[in-house]
């Protein structure tokens, strides 16, 4: 597991910074200067995702505490943190077009990065409790 968790980490990292290059040459491109959520795509992957993972394999090394359970919290774990990035990808495009959204697409775009969060710190609190399992045992 701590080279699964190992090779999330690397995955992560390049999405995260795909997600800043993005960010930055899109914006340039697009002639914008003001705030997007474009911009958090790149810190919440590199630390939800590259950190996270990284920090699981240290763990997974010093107690491992992986089983069966642990991939299936896992996958909603990648769900809630893909699912809050593409809330923050829909969110940040249209504030770089200029869009204006009716009150039913912006609570839409909040409700979707709302799910992914929730998902996300759900399973990482039920991660952070096998963990804590395995390290007191």
């Amino acid at each position: 597991m701590t080279k699964r968790y190992a090779n999330l980490a690397i995955v992560y990292a390049a999405v995260a910074m795909v997600c800043g290059v993005f960010y930055r040459e899109y914006t340039k491109f697009s002639q914008f200067n003001g705030v997007t959520n474009l911009a958090v795509m790149h810190t919440h992957y590199f630390l939800l995702g590259m950190v996270f993972f990284f920090l699981l394999m240290l763990a997974e090394k010093g107690f491992g505490f992986s089983n069966r359970n642990t991939g299936k919290i896992l996958v909603i774990y990648h769900i809630g943190l893909n699912v809050t990035g593409l809330g923050f990808l829909m969110r940040g495009l249209n504030q770089v077009w200029g869009t204006a959204l009716s009150s039913a697409m912006d609570a839409s775009i909040s409700g979707i990065s709302g799910i992914g969060h929730i998902l996300t710190g759900v399973s990482l609190i039920l991660v952070l409790l096998q963990i804590r399992k395995h390290a007191a045992g």
